[in-house]
């Protein structure tokens, strides 16, 4: 599972709804084998620049090391699904790319699924 291979299922631009749905059921399948891999307490940390540039389109101030939080996750994957729905891109300031489309939704589903409350974005 990564953003590449999984950008692969989107053909549009932005991704079509069932688009989205697909790919969010592809990647909730990955979790579900990996599930039992983590281990309690543990915390999520990244240096990808995706990360970082969903942090900064989220809100969080570019610094070298920066919290995102779940919910900042959440709140710019909606954003994002809003404009799949229809809403004018451009009224959206967020990127409709296949790949950062797909970091994205990985990011919110591994959150979410996985149950990690933030994650931090080192530099």
């Amino acid at each position: 599972m990564g953003s590449v291979k999984t950008a692969r299922h989107f053909k549009h631009n932005p991704p079509t709804e069932a688009e989205m749905e697909n790919a969010i059921m592809l990647v909730e399948d990955q979790l579900f084998r990996i599930r039992h891999s983590i281990v309690n307490g543990s915390t999520l940390s990244t240096t990808d620049v995706s990360v970082r540039t969903i942090a900064r389109i989220a809100g969080v101030p570019d610094q070298p090391n920066v919290t995102l939080s779940r919910d900042l996750v959440e709140q710019t994957f909606n954003r994002l699904v809003s404009i799949v729905q229809g809403r004018p891109a451009s009224q959206g300031s967020i990127p409709t790319t296949a790949e950062f489309s797909a970091t994205l939704l990985i990011l919110r589903e591994f959150m979410h699924h996985l149950n990690f409350a933030s994650i931090d974005v080192r530099s």
